[in-house]
């Protein structure tokens, strides 16, 4: 398992059923033998790997033996993955820690072929948490089902319905799906989208369409990133100005951020100390790794961040602005900033448990907090394609100050 900040993915979370177990037994259909059992073997997995492996041995003051159970016959008896990882997510949102998260079977799929050619229906979700089982489009793949019936950023999902999709199931090319989607003006939406098959989005991109300005838009610390920013910048001239757009990136691998930070750091700078479980305080140095560039990138650089700006896409920009080597520009981001690894659960879901605790190398702690941009500036309401205020203000930034011409005073 690799070490990581990411994160933890959409999960649909809701609280304990108000009936008792005899009512909920008549409402609710009983799990198979076979059932029963992989419910048994996932939820004591879950529990015990939380007791001994998560970051604070203290588990920020849960009763976790008493979290057992109530939430143990709870998962025993659920009738499918949907139930089960809602369960799972009632318990593990007792950390109250976005990287304390279980993605049921079908999730852990689609984020194995995230980089694939894969049935999908083109929406990015993240989990309400004023409002357990529902979700707020982050946003709508352009070429998607999704855009074509009309889907926006800013509609939310109820996935509380027994018949509604819910990210704990799959989803099937030609097979259609009833979304229960409502309007930012709380208007209901409900549409029926038939997922197709969409090519893989690439992680990292570039753009050099603006005169001296180097755009590298980030989408994840996926593998590969630390080599790929390498060859954008070899070569770039030194007054071309970089700008980082980590805007809804939820972060990734700790050896990727590393690499972006070496793009633009010395070698072997202390960036942040991660603690471990047995309080052990480990610095984290630059490593290299910004493929084939021999020293740090000269050009000025600004970070763009959203409050969708998650874990390493908030070390990276705090850890530049601690170093003077670049200025943040957009809203400040989620506080979610703890390192993490995954494990894989008996039925094919993943665990994604915090292992260690992360402060910046100015001994700040994000966690909770996030990172405060220099430049404040909301995230930009829907507008014409390619109107983008956030970036405009970043390149105005980094733009050198007009020379003033003193005129020298003519005698007389």
């Amino acid at each position: 398992m690799s070490l990581a900040l990411l994160a933890a993915p959409a999960l649909a979370r809701e609280p304990a059923a108000a009936l008792s177990a005899e009512a909920a037994a008549e409402v609710s259909p009983r799990p198979t033998r076979e059932r029963a059992k992989m419910n048994q073997r996932v939820f004591d997995r879950v529990w015990t790997e939380v007791r001994g492996q998560y970051y604070d041995p203290a588990l920020h003051g849960v009763d976790w033996s008493a979290a057992r159970r109530t939430f143990r016959p709870q998962a025993l008896a659920a009738a499918d993955d949907r139930a089960l990882y809602r369960v799972l997510g009632d318990m593990l949102s007792l950390l109250d820690d976005e990287h304390a998260g279980a993605s049921a079977p079908a999730v852990a799929r689609r984020l194995d072929t995230l980089r694939q050619p894969r049935p999908a229906i083109g929406v990015t979700l993240r989990p309400d948490p004023a409002t357990p089982g529902h979700y707020v489009v982050e946003r709508v793949r352009a070429d998607s089902p999704a855009a074509a019936a009309g889907v926006t950023t800013g509609w939310r999902l109820d996935a509380t319905g027994p018949a509604a999709w819910s990210p704990e199931l799959d989803v099937v090319e030609g097979q259609a799906v009833r979304l229960a989607f409502s309007d930012p003006a709380g208007v209901d939406r409900p549409l029926t989208i038939t997922p197709r098959i969409l090519q893989p989005l690439p992680p990292f991109t570039a753009d050099l369409s603006r005169p001296g300005v180097a755009v590298l838009r980030v989408d994840a610390f996926d593998v590969g990133l630390g080599d790929w920013m390498g060859r954008q910048l070899t070569g770039l001239s030194p007054d071309t100005d970089v700008i980082l757009d980590l805007r809804g990136n939820p972060g990734g691998r700790l050896l990727e951020a590393d690499a972006v930070l070496s793009c633009f750091l010395p070698r072997d700078r202390v960036w942040a100390t991660r603690t471990t479980r047995s309080g052990q305080a480990i610095p984290l140095r630059t490593a290299g790794g910004c493929g084939d560039l021999a020293v740090p990138a000269p050009n000025e650089v600004a970070v763009l961040v959203d409050a969708n700006s998650r874990s390493a896409a908030e070390l990276t920009p705090a850890a530049l602005q601690e170093a003077g080597r670049a200025v943040v520009v957009g809203e400040p981001t989620a506080g979610s900033v703890l390192i993490s690894q995954d494990s894989r659960l008996p039925d094919g879901g993943r665990l994604s448990l915090s292992r260690s605790d992360f402060i910046t190398a100015g001994g700040v702690r994000l966690e909770k907090r996030g990172v405060t941009p220099d430049l404040t500036a909301p995230a930009p309401a829907p507008g014409p394609a390619g109107v983008d205020p956030v970036l405009d203000i970043a390149i105005a930034a980094l733009a050198p100050a007009p020379q003033v011409r003193v005129e020298a005073p003519t005698p007389l």
